[in-house]
């Protein structure tokens, strides 16, 4: 079985549904209002967002005749903390890493001045 994050990591790797969650950024829209800007047929991008369903990303709801797909923005919570943990584990070995060049560089210094 695969994780929610992976779900979403694998829903986003694809450059069309990334421009659709960029849309559904600024606001709902109807399949028929995101298969606009594509070449492709509404079945198609009612797949893509079948993937963006799956991973949690949109839901769909009715609003009288229409049926506005909408973005999630809690599924992004997911992904910023996992990649703050991340960053975060980064950001300490870069500063131990600095410490360590910091240290050296007094060492050169040190030694430099003693054969003056």
């Amino acid at each position: 079985m695969t994780d929610n994050l992976s779900r979403v990591f694998a829903a986003l790797a694809d450059p069309t549904r990334r421009d659709m969650v960029a849309r559904l950024a600024v606001g709902d829209a109807t399949v028929g209002e995101l298969a606009a800007p594509y070449g492709v047929s509404l079945q198609a991008v009612s797949k893509h967002l079948k993937v963006l369903e799956d991973a949690g990303l949109v839901t769909r709801s009715r609003d009288a005749q229409r049926r506005p797909v909408h973005l999630e923005a809690k599924v992004f919570d997911l992904m910023t903390k996992w990649i703050e943990k991340y960053q975060q584990r980064a950001e300490e070995r870069y500063s131990r890493l600095d410490a360590v060049l910091a240290e050296m560089n007094t060492q050169t210094s040190r030694e430099g001045q003693n054969n003056d």
